[in-house]
């Protein structure tokens, strides 16, 4: 009977075991995009537990569920797909179809991440590709004018190739850069302004922004407020401009190859002039003078300030040549001034500014090819770019020839890797832009807009020769105190030529569908090759530069970055209604400048540049390195998707400190979807969707250079018959701190009558414990200057931004 009875559950308990078998099932299936192509990445889930997979780089999959439950399918940018598992299922391969709504609405992040839009508690603004490619600005700095809210593009001059700046919030700090941060491909870009010199003097340098081309971009996303960029630091304080390019990007391909070839050409103008009068000429209290001033007698005869009451002009309203008259050409130059004996000079208005400017233009050739193996385990691409800027001012023109080469692979289902090189050739020639007075300029070397701005009415500088025989400038003034602008074009020369490398690499490998470690290094490094020129016979004011002065020095910079990242994707807790990922990581960036060059002056022989050709010689050299290492690490939660936190911290260690060289910065943000939350908020004639934000972010600024160091100088010209050094007239401050910066941002996007975008953000931020490099102290200390802790910077603002689909 026991026996018997034992055989009876030996055959229930096998009936059991058949019958859980039979329930669950092993299904597996491939999926694609609506072209065909297959999406790694795609979430499987079975619906109502946490039991899912991803598919693989071949879009492939498998998942064990029970007959009665379904398959959610899910990915960023496409619409969700459920379906059902029967007794007869064992096979689910499906298509995804793009949602054109949510693909809006992806935006990279800090490091490259790309996050769904409405998962975010701060400000991001995107710049797609057609906003940019139609555009004929050849520096994308320029470019994004205008483009989005909180944003100034601060430009040196007009002149095509010259310096600008991106200040995002408005100004952070007094004596440290206030440049955003540019970040292409993941790969942090230098773009370093105005290092030929001071432009004061002159020394137009270009923005290495320039070096960047806008054929090759695909998209931009930018990180305005703290919050957002926490992740890089001080790097970040700024903002972030975070580039990809079509080389770069992940997008897939619609066929094994790809081939876009493009080519323009814009013309180009000055943009505006002084509104100039055409009633008085060059002189002072309508009395005539050659002066720079338009205050002079009218151009008419008769009435209260005209021409016939002043007795330098004759009859028929003509003056004696300015030549003619000119003290300085007697002194000097009396067998030139002979020439000019009995010449007289019409009184009347020129148009000689408005001549003086051409009609430029820009062509532009660009090349993108990309292609990929057959099942789509390997990737490459290249992209080249070429073009050629001529300025509407004479003498000013910039080159740009880009060549870009990457690739990526598969090598195995958990093991990536990928990786770019791009080289760029600039060369930038101008005439020089020293800041003036009009008919001076403030510190050293020559003004083309100052001395031609201030022209009066009554001179046409084309009918007035620029040299005298010894190749001098001489132009209307009395005392010969002003330049010919004609004489700066022709003898007054800056010139700049980059070559530049920047590339990285990558490897990722996925310990499961949720772990991923990833590691890139990369570098960027450019050599600026300098020449700044000038002949003698100027009128500056200046003696050095008046003498002729031919300088030419080299600028290095070389930053190199390593950065190892341990994430974790896609966790659901609380049937699927707590998600949380996570991000830890650790990074080290060394940044290497390095100047170095000759500067003569006191010409021997006209136009004769060598530096043997001059008397005297002044040395250019400064060295400066810095080294950054950072821990960061980065928590999401997502509760029913309608609810968002983000809690962010990095630790940052500098090099060029001893004391106050490290720091934690922590950030937090939120952003709640009451359309999502409440679905009886939103109405497809009223409120299609609504977010509202709010962020609190930290940084700070390090003090760069060697402010912790007093400097000794080695000045082997600067006594008689030996050599001695000597300490310079700044002392450094071990106890410098760095500038602490902190904001709090909230803000409000909607979209309203499925056509109207709304994006509105209030923001607040304060800058503590402000640096200050050349702080006066008294002289009884031995020096002059040291840097120091002061004061507060306190800012808020409003963004608004509104679209219309």
């Amino acid at each position: 009977m026991r026996t018997k009875f034992s055989g009876i559950l030996t055959l229930l308990l096998a009936f059991v075991v058949q019958l859980t078998f039979a329930q669950e099932k092993t299904i597996s299936g491939t999926v694609s995009d609506n072209s065909g192509l297959p999406l790694p990445g795609v979430n499987i889930i079975v619906k109502g537990t946490s039991n899912g997979t991803q598919s693989d780089f071949d879009g492939n999959y498998t998942v064990n569920a029970n007959v009665g439950q379904s398959l959610v399918f899910s990915y960023v940018g496409f619409n969700s797909v459920e379906r059902a598992v029967t007794a007869a299922t064992s096979n689910i391969s499906l298509q995804l179809t793009e949602d054109a709504a949510v693909l809006e609405e992806v935006v990279v992040t800090a490091l490259g991440i790309k996050k769904e839009k409405k998962a975010l508690g701060y400000a991001v603004s995107s710049i797609k590709e057609e906003a940019i490619k139609d555009n004929p600005e050849t520096d994308l700095t320029r470019v994004l004018q205008g483009k989005t809210a909180g944003i100034e593009i601060t430009t040196q001059n007009g002149i095509s190739g010259s310096a600008n700046k991106v200040i995002i919030r408005g100004m952070n700090s007094f004596s440290g850069n206030n440049n955003a941060l540019y970040v292409i491909d993941g790969v942090p870009y230098s773009n370093d302004t105005n290092a030929a010199g001071s432009f004061v003097d002159g020394n137009s340098g270009s923005s290495r922004s320039f070096d960047i081309d806008p054929n090759n971009i695909e998209n931009i996303d930018i990180l305005k407020g703290l919050a957002a960029t926490t992740l890089y630091g001080t790097d970040g304080r700024n903002g972030v401009i975070l580039i990809t390019t079509k080389t770069g990007s992940t997008k897939n391909m619609n066929a094994k190859q790809e081939v876009n070839i493009a080519t323009s050409y814009f013309f180009n103008e000055v943009a505006s002039l002084p509104d100039y009068q055409d009633q008085y000429g060059g002189g002072f209290d309508q009395a005539f003078g050659w002066f720079y001033s338009n205050w002079g007698p009218g151009f008419y005869e008769d009435g209260l300030g005209g021409w016939g009451n002043d007795a330098a002009f004759d009859e028929n309203g003509t003056l004696a040549h300015p030549y003619s008259t000119s003290a300085f050409l007697g002194a000097n130059y009396p067998d030139y001034q002979a020439l000019w004996e009995g010449a007289r000079y019409d009184w009347k208005p020129r148009n000689s500014v408005e001549q003086f400017f051409k009609t430029g233009g820009v062509s532009s050739l660009s090349a993108n090819f990309k292609g990929r193996s057959e099942d789509n385990r390997f990737n490459y691409g290249m992209a080249f770019g070429q073009v050629e800027d001529e300025g509407f001012t004479p003498g000013n023109k910039v080159t740009r020839t880009n060549l870009t080469v990457s690739g990526g692979a598969k090598l195995t289902n958990k093991l990536n890797v990928k990786g770019s090189m791009t080289y760029t050739k600039t060369n930038f020639k101008t005439p020089p832009v020293a800041a003036s007075f009009g008919s001076s300029t403030f510190g050293s070397g020559s003004s083309i807009f100052g001395d031609l701005y201030y022209t009066p009415r009554s001179i046409d500088f084309y009918e007035l020769p620029y040299e005298a025989p010894d190749g001098s400038s001489i132009y209307y003034r009395d005392d010969n105190a002003i330049q010919h602008p004609l004489w700066t074009i022709q003898n007054a020369k800056f010139n700049q030529k980059v070559n530049r490398l920047n590339g990285f690499a990558s490897l990722d490998y996925n310990f499961n569908d949720n772990i991923n470690l990833r590691y890139q290094g990369s570098i960027d490094t450019y050599s600026e090759n300098n020449v700044n020129k000038q002949n003698r016979g100027g009128r500056t004011g200046d003696l050095v530069t008046d003498s002729g002065f031919y300088s030419t020095w080299n600028n290095t910079n070389t930053i190199s970055d390593h950065n190892l990242v341990l994430s974790g994707n896609n966790y659901s807790f609380l049937n699927d209604n707590l998600g949380f990922n996570f991000m830890a990581g650790a990074t080290s960036r060394n940044t290497r400048y390095d100047r170095i060059g000759i500067n003569s002056y006191g010409q021997q022989v006209f136009d004769f540049f060598n530096h043997e050709g001059f008397t005297d010689y002044g040395y250019i050299e400064y060295h400066e390195e810095r080294n950054i290492v950072g821990l960061y690490g980065q928590l999401s939660f997502d509760v029913n998707n309608w609810v968002f936190l983000n809690l962010s911290g990095r630790q940052d260690w500098v090099s060029n400190t001893s004391k106050n060289n490290t720091l934690f910065y922590p950030s937090a943000s939120m952003s709640f979807i009451p359309t999502t939350a409440f679905k009886g908020m939103r109405s497809d004639k009223g409120i299609n969707y609504m977010k509202l934000r709010v962020g609190y972010g930290t940084s700070a600024n390090f003090a760069t250079g060697y402010p912790t160091a007093t400097g000794l100088s080695l000045n082997t010209q600067g006594w008689v018959d030996q050599t001695s050094n000597s300490t310079n007239s700044f002392v450094g401050n071990p106890n410098i701190k760095p500038e602490l910066f902190a904001e709090i941002e909230y803000g409000v996007e909607m979209k309203l009558f499925s056509r109207l975008n709304l994006d509105l953000t209030y923001f607040s931020r304060i800058t503590e414990d402000l640096i200050i490099g050349n702080n006066p102290i008294p002289l009884s200390t031995g020096a002059g200057f040291t840097s120091t802790n002061v004061g507060e910077i306190k800012s808020w603002g409003v963004e608004a931004e509104l679209g219309l689909d």
